[in-house]
C-alpha cells in the first residue's frame, strides 16, 4: 500500500508538536523540580566520564543541576548548558560556582572540540538527534565521550511495581523503568552511523544501584514533575495524584514515615571516533 507523504508528513509534527510540550513543561514546576527530582548515583557518573579529575564535561539539557551538582563534585570542569529559562535560573541559585549558559543540543554555545565528554541526564530522549547529534560531535574533542543517564524506579521490588501500575504511563513514563529504559534507549539516542563527520562506537548500557530516601507526600511531589503529568489538565492530575498517594498509604513500606525508594541510575555511553 502506498503512503500518503502528506499525512506521514502531519503524523510527524503532530508527535514533534508533543514532545515539545512535554519538554518545555518543567520551567512552570522548576521548584520542586529542584527539590524532588532525585540525583544521580555518583557510581554512574564517574563511569559515564571517566572519572578523571579535571575532565571538560558539557551537561546538556542540565535543568536544575541535579546531574552538575555530581559532576562538581567528582572534580571534573562542568559547564551546564540549558534551554528553560526558569530551570536555568535554579541551577545558577543552587551551584554558582558552576559556568551555566542558555542553549539547547540543538544549538550549543560553545567552540568546537571543546570538551572531553558530553552527559545528559534524563534529557536526550527530548533531543531532536538529527540537528543534536552533528552538534554534539562538533564539540566533542576526539575520542570523546557521549553518554545519556537515566533515574529509574526498581519495578523487581514488588511493591515499586504496583506503585508503577497505580500511576500510569504519565508519572512512569517508558524509559522509568529497567527492562522500559532498557529497550527504550537501546540506540534511540545515538546519531546515525555514517552521518556526515558523526561517528560513533558501539553503545554500552550500564545500571547502578541507587535509592532515593522519602515520604509519601514527597514521592507524590517527585512523580508531579514528571512531563506525564505536568501536561494534564488539572482535575485528571489531582485524580491520578490522590490514586498515587492512597496506594503509598495502603503499603507497610511506604505508610509510615521516610523510606527509601528503590532505584537504578541507567547509563548508556558511546564514545566519538
Amino acid at each position: 500500500m502506498d503512503h500518503d507523504p502528506i499525512s506521514s508528513r502531519h503524523v510527524k509534527q503532530a508527535r514533534d508538536a508533543e514532545r515539545q510540550r512535554h519538554a518545555s513543561s518543567f520551567g512552570a514546576a522548576a521548584v520542586s523540580y529542584a527539590e524532588h527530582r532525585p540525583d544521580y548515583a555518583r557510581d554512574a557518573v564517574r563511569w559515564a566520564v571517566g572519572g578523571a579529575p579535571g575532565v571538560r564535561v558539557l551537561d546538556l539539557g542540565a535543568g536544575t543541576g541535579k546531574l552538575t551538582a555530581t559532576l562538581a563534585a567528582l572534580g571534573v570542569d562542568v559547564v551546564a548548558v540549558e534551554p528553560d529559562d526558569a530551570m536555568l535560573a535554579e541551577l545558577r541559585r543552587a551551584l554558582p560556582g558552576v559556568r551555566a549558559m542558555s542553549g539547547s543540543a540543538e544549538a550549543i554555545p560553545l567552540p568546537d572540540a571543546s570538551v572531553d565528554v558530553v552527559v545528559a541526564g534524563n534529557a536526550m530522549h527530548w533531543f531532536d538527534m538529527a540537528v543534536a547529534g552533528p552538534e554534539i560531535a562538533r564539540v566533542l574533542a576526539p575520542d570523546g565521550v557521549l553518554a545519556g543517564l537515566w533515574n529509574l524506579m526498581d519495578d523487581e521490588v514488588e511493591w515499586v511495581a504496583g506503585l508503577a501500575r497505580v500511576a500510569g504511563g504519565a508519572a512512569v513514563g517508558p524509559r522509568d523503568t529497567p527492562a522500559a529504559w532498557r529497550a527504550a534507549t537501546a540506540g534511540m539516542h545515538l546519531p546515525r552511523a555514517g552521518a556526515a563527520a558523526v561517528r560513533f562506537g558501539a553503545p554500552e548500557q550500564v545500571e547502578f544501584a541507587h535509592g532515593q530516601r522519602r515520604t509519601a507526600d514527597s514521592l507524590v511531589r517527585t512523580l508531579a514533575t514528571r512531563a506525564g503529568v505536568l501536561v494534564m489538565p488539572e482535575g485528571q492530575r489531582e485524580a491520578l495524584l490522590g490514586r498515587v498517594r492512597g496506594f503509598l498509604d495502603s503499603v507497610p513500606e511506604t505508610a509510615r514515615g521516610e523510606f527509601v525508594l528503590p532505584m537504578r541510575t541507567g547509563v548508556l555511553r558511546v564514545r566519538r571516533l
